[in-house]
């Protein structure tokens, strides 16, 4: 049987194109090479299990389920259950729809902050850092540092939570309130409070309600400041989710 990247081949140069295409823009809102053919052929066979899928994605069958199910807790597809699990994708406008909105508010945020340090004329002492490992190691390096609290809002828990398992025991045991804002059914290392949002894109932290950073989809880049007004109004930002979170878990 030929992967769905062959039978594009074979449609013609076109058709070989825009999967391509696909690949690389799917690439540019956060999946990797192996999330993007995996989520096509996802909707091109509609329906399937880790084995099947990494035949028609072209991608390891060791690889298969975890991309998978990265897929999932990015909101690309769902399981279905049974065994072996299979995967659904999400319709690729309702997938649309969702980036169009976490993207839009993503940069209603970044020209509020940008607004806000124009007009108190104040530097804006935001320092980049380009690399996942380098992205990884800066959010470890600021959990390590809290003191009182850390909260990590991201669509990459299970890369994150493997990355920090281990120093979100040592915070808590510091006495540091830690909390994850995660897409639903999302498992988070113990000792955290565990808020869930929809449509996630960006990462977010914020720790000792002082240090700051935001991540790009796939944790490729980051900006992290310590500047009083960027990270009020992040501050701001998270304080409303955590609030909506509480009004619900009471209702």
């Amino acid at each position: 049987m030929a992967t769905i990247e062959e039978v594009a081949v074979s449609l013609g140069s076109e058709a070989s194109q825009e999967y391509r295409r696909a690949v690389d823009v799917l690439g540019k809102v956060g999946l990797t090479v192996y999330e993007a053919r995996a989520y096509i052929a996802l909707v091109a066979r509609g329906v399937g299990d880790a084995a099947s899928l990494a035949h028609a994605a072209g991608i390891p069958r060791t690889s298969a389920y975890k991309v998978l199910e990265s897929l999932s807790q990015k909101g690309y597809a769902a399981p279905t259950g049974g065994k072996p699990i299979l995967f659904r994708p999400k319709p690729p406008l309702e997938v649309a729809d969702a980036l169009k909105g976490a993207i839009q508010e993503v940069f209603e945020k970044l020209a509020t902050l940008h607004r806000v340090v124009a007009d108190h004329g104040e530097p804006q002492l935001v320092y980049l850092l380009s690399g996942r490992e380098r992205v990884l190691a800066k959010i470890a390096e600021l959990l390590n540092q809290s003191s009182q609290s850390f909260i990590l809002t991201t669509p990459e828990v299970a890369e994150l939570r493997d990355e920090l398992g281990k120093k979100v025991l040592h915070a808590v045991k510091r006495g540091v309130s830690v909390t994850f804002i995660t897409a639903p059914l999302q498992r988070v290392p113990e000792g955290v409070k565990h808020l869930t949002r929809e449509n996630l894109l960006a990462t977010e932290v914020l720790a000792d309600g002082a240090h700051a950073l935001l991540a790009a989809p796939g944790l490729d880049a980051c900006g992290f400041t310590d500047n009083p007004i960027l990270t009020a109004h992040l501050k701001q930002f998270l304080d409303l989710i955590l609030e909506t979170g509480a009004s619900l878990a009471g209702a």
